[in-house]
């Protein structure tokens, strides 16, 4: 009696070495690092060009060592968190906007460790330090745009059809009005919109002697119009957020209709927020003639335009194309040494360029950056308090205005820009693609790898004293099975670690929480258990009976507990983001790790104690 096949005990014993081998990385703590690679693929990092890096950093007086080359990437490694920052903007001002320096964390683990594959936990923002936008996105701006569309579209399809009406046009943004002077004209636009236009509701009624038709646009379209909007502004801020060669960030939909980026271990909110936070687009424009009514007036911005000398100009209102139309853009500098950005179209944005320039030779072609920002006005309140009000606004400047020598294809120039810097931004926001929908900033924090440092700090130090009282407290209510509950909760936390790292999960504050949580009832199973032991002995069965029958009778009560605990925790994960996931992944990772702990391996340690010989007393 009690006693297990000699292949469970092997099992535990491999599960015991991995989980040795996959936590141990934890206890290797990572160098501050920066990693260098070129704006394309084509560019080699080599010796000279780190030589060139080290001579700069020294000259700076910022040590380093470690230095790595792999071909496509350059590594290297600091003695100091805090000169991360410094040595980034000493290595980009030395290399220029051709090459991407980012901020890393590179890996002290033991090399027989990595043949094992065996890595780190990654670490969470709070943990590790850096920053976090939450943006929220304009998708009435986008479904009224379709609206627009949609309203030309009918008019196209109704004249195409040689139908007359009175007025097609939109009202309070959602609400298409189709207005006919007969009933037959009413009920055949009626079956043009049922037939070519499936996204649309169609309601008649009769008006004053007119024939009218109400149709709105059906909420599922709207929300499929939406998710496009989101789904295409998180494609555009990962593209945005690689080129800034952050490692491992998260950018990822919250809700509706916002967006979270977190991008560890950046600590200047200032360049982060003027990389990721610019919602812009690029539209080119010709310039108007005088005189014409369809022109808009535009200033120049003073952040691209070289010449300061021209204040503002008038550009036609029809787009000729727009940032949409972008498949390639690099910066570089012309033959005078100015800085530039060449462009590659699309087939569609070449085409269309190439026909609009060959007709407009000797004209002026305007390229309008248009940003979405948050402003702040001030008013008064009841009470006659000064108060903040924030104030969505658009901004848009040419920064652009060249004479059409010849007509354009797929490929060109856009000049005029004052700073290598400039252009590389521009560059970069051209190559990430368009925003589909203008997003506005919610939420902006920051959080120094000081403070990271900290929070690892009292994370470690709650997990120990929360263990330390654990085994105190079992040792002495329960002996000796107390020590074999203690020798299954360090494998518990083992195992947990080395699941967090295979998985590759991100641990965070909340997740550490969840750990300290885990450590707290991992020896549920085994109170329950031990506490049914005694039971049955204090009703005089055996000792091998009493061990039998308190592990067989409480593992209905265990899994009964431990399931709707799970089940929590993946409603937890499910359902919410960011921190709450993190709590989520290690209480649902701790509690299937405890139920394997505390039920077969405290009781592989009793019937390797007690199993299969006759005995009078247990120590309990």
């Amino acid at each position: 009696m009690n006693n297990y096949p000699l292949k469970t005990y092997l099992f535990i014993l491999v599960t015991t070495v991995m989980s040795v081998v996959y936590a141990l990385p934890n206890l290797f703590a990572a160098d501050p690092a920066l990693q260098i690679s070129g704006q394309n693929g084509e560019m080699v990092i080599d010796q000279p060009v780190m030589d060139k890096i080290t001579n700069a950093l020294r000259v700076a007086n910022i040590e380093y060592f470690g230095e790595e080359v792999s071909g496509e990437n350059g590594l290297l490694r600091l003695k100091d968190i805090d000169q991360q920052l410094p040595a980034k903007r000493v290595i980009q001002d030395k290399l220029g906007p051709d090459y991407i320096v980012a901020l890393n964390l590179a890996p002290t683990t033991p090399e027989w460790l990595s043949k094992f594959g065996a890595s780190p936990m990654k670490l969470g923002l709070d943990l590790r330090g850096g920053v976090h936008f939450l943006l929220e996105v304009n998708t009435d701006e986008v479904v009224e745009k379709q609206m627009e569309t949609t309203v030309t579209q009918v008019r196209a399809a109704m004249r195409e059809e040689k139908l007359r009406y009175e007025s097609v046009k939109i009202v309070n943004g959602r609400l298409i009005v189709s207005v006919f002077k007969t009933k037959a004209e009413a009920e055949k636009a009626s079956s043009i919109l049922r037939n070519k236009f499936r996204g649309i509701t169609r309601k008649s009624t009769e008006e004053n002697g007119f024939f009218i038709i109400h149709s709105e646009m059906l909420e599922s379209e709207i929300k499929k119009i939406e998710d496009y909007a989101i789904n295409q502004n998180l494609t555009t801020l990962r593209n945005r957020v690689n080129e800034l060669g952050v490692s491992e960030p998260v950018v990822q939909r919250q809700g509706r209709n916002r967006v979270v980026v977190e991008l560890p271990g950046v600590q200047d909110t200032a360049e982060a927020k003027r990389i990721i936070g610019k919602t812009a687009n690029l539209e080119f424009r010709l310039e108007a003639e005088a005189g014409s009514t369809n022109r808009e007036r535009f200033e120049f911005s003073e952040n691209y335009v070289r010449d300061r000398g021209i204040k503002d100009a008038f550009l036609k209102r029809t787009v000729v194309i727009t940032g949409d139309h972008v498949s390639k853009a690099s910066a570089g500098f012309d033959e005078q040494g100015t800085p530039n950005v060449s462009i590659t179209l699309n087939s569609k944005g070449g085409a269309r360029m190439h026909r609009i320039s060959r007709n407009n030779i000797g004209r002026r072609l305007g390229v309008l950056f248009i940003e979405y920002k948050v402003g702040r006005k001030y008013d008064t309140d009841d009470t006659g308090k000064r108060v903040a009000i924030s104030e969505r606004y658009v901004d848009k400047k040419i920064i652009n205005l060249a004479t059409i020598q010849s007509a354009l294809g797929v490929g060109f120039q856009i000049t005029g820009l004052t700073s290598p810097r400039e252009a590389s931004e521009l560059a970069l926001f051209l190559r990430a693609g368009a925003m589909a929908a203008p997003m506005y900033f919610v939420e902006e924090r920051t959080i120094g790898p000081s403070l990271g440092a900290e929070n690892i700090s009292l994370g470690v130090k709650s997990v120990t004293i929360g263990m330390l009282l654990v085994i105190a407290f079992m040792l002495i209510y329960y002996k000796l099975f107390g020590l074999f509950a203690n020798i299954a909760l360090t494998l518990n936390l083992l195992i947990l670690m080395a699941f967090m790292s295979l998985l590759e999960a991100t641990l965070t504050l909340p997740g550490i929480a969840g750990i300290v949580l885990t450590v707290g009832i991992a020896v549920d199973a085994n109170v329950l258990i031990f506490s049914r032991i005694k039971e049955e002995l204090a009703s005089g069965l055996p000792a091998q009976s009493a061990i039998n029958a308190g592990y067989d009778r409480a593992f209905v009560s265990i899994v009964d507990a431990n399931v709707t605990t799970l089940i929590v925790a993946i409603i937890l994960f499910v359902i919410g983001s960011g921190p709450v996931q993190g709590f989520a992944v290690t209480l649902s990772i701790g509690i299937l790790v405890s139920m394997f702990t505390a039920i077969i391996v405290t009781r592989a340690l009793v019937n390797l104690s007690y199993g299969n010989r006759t005995i009078e007393k247990i120590w309990i």
